[in-house]
């Protein structure tokens, strides 16, 4: 790694890479086109900050299979692992009988995790905790979605969410576990519900799953600037977030504590003993 500019400013000690901590997720193709040549550009400049690149919406179905690879090669490039997203929900739907076919060709293509999610789905747990174990077999890394929202995931109108009922955040941590106990490493926890789409943020919940599943364990959705604000006071800069590629820089000068806004201005701090 070349040196850094202005390296006479503080800046917070942060984990290199592979992190297990501090972890920063990006979304690619799907707000965003996201072709080879803007994402060499995000990672050329910010690369050694993103450890995730996560398609959404199944956009990797829309592309020729050249391109896909292209894009995970170049992510590779710069150590940072590809996701799947969370597009197994429609392959169980439609094409329930394909799903192996979709983790044997996530494999192929070269994707490092499957991302297991169900916010959109009445299925048992022992079924969903299965796709775990599948991925986990496939040598894939299983990163299962736990909520607390039926239909989180899907930019619904918080009076809609509101009339599904909120659910029991007892039974996301117990799902968890089991997933945990599967061979999962990391959870997505979905922004909706939470703190996304919602009259009031449910911050208990937030508190409660980090306690019960612990936050090394937890990759938190936070889709806009003060969700992620709010993410690095209350847990501290090495929270693992997931975030729109365009927030990318904002994220990390608030990690490192270079920026930040009115209440997070010159408050970000790190400490590790001198050994």
């Amino acid at each position: 790694m070349s040196q850094r500019a202005f390296d006479f400013l503080h800046v917070n000690e942060r984990p290199q890479k592979p992190r297990t901590k501090g972890i920063t997720e990006i979304r690619g193709p799907y707000y965003d086109p996201m072709g080879p040549r803007e994402l060499r550009d995000i990672l050329e400049t910010m690369g050694q900050y993103v450890d995730i690149y996560k398609f959404s919406g199944g956009s990797f179905a829309l592309m020729d299979r050249d391109t896909v690879e292209e894009l995970i090669g170049i992510c590779h490039e710069h150590n940072v692992e590809v996701s799947t997203g969370g597009f197994v929900e429609n392959v169980l739907v439609r094409d329930n009988d394909k799903v192996e076919d979709y983790v044997a060709e996530a494999k192929a293509l070269g994707f490092d995790i499957v991302e297991i999610s169900s916010g959109f789905l009445a299925i048992d747990t022992d079924d969903i905790v299965a796709l775990t174990e599948l991925v986990a077999d496939y040598g894939l890394k299983p990163k299962p979605e736990v909520n607390v929202q039926f239909g989180a995931g899907g930019a619904s109108d918080p009076d809609d969410l509101e009339r599904e009922g909120q659910q029991d955040p007892s039974m996301a941590i117990r799902e968890g576990e089991r997933h945990l106990e599967a061979g999962a490493d990391l959870l997505m926890v979905e922004a909706e519900g939470i703190t996304e789409e919602v009259h009031e943020w449910r911050t208990d919940v937030v508190y409660e799953l980090a306690n019960e599943l612990g936050m090394e364990n937890l990759v938190f959705e936070a889709p806009g600037p003060e969700m992620f604000e709010w993410y690095v006071k209350n847990f501290g800069p090495n929270v693992n977030l997931f975030v729109d590629n365009s927030q990318i820089v904002e994220l990390e000068c608030m990690r490192s504590g270079l920026w930040g806004k009115a209440t997070s201005w010159g408050r970000t701090t790190t400490f590790r003993r001198e050994e």
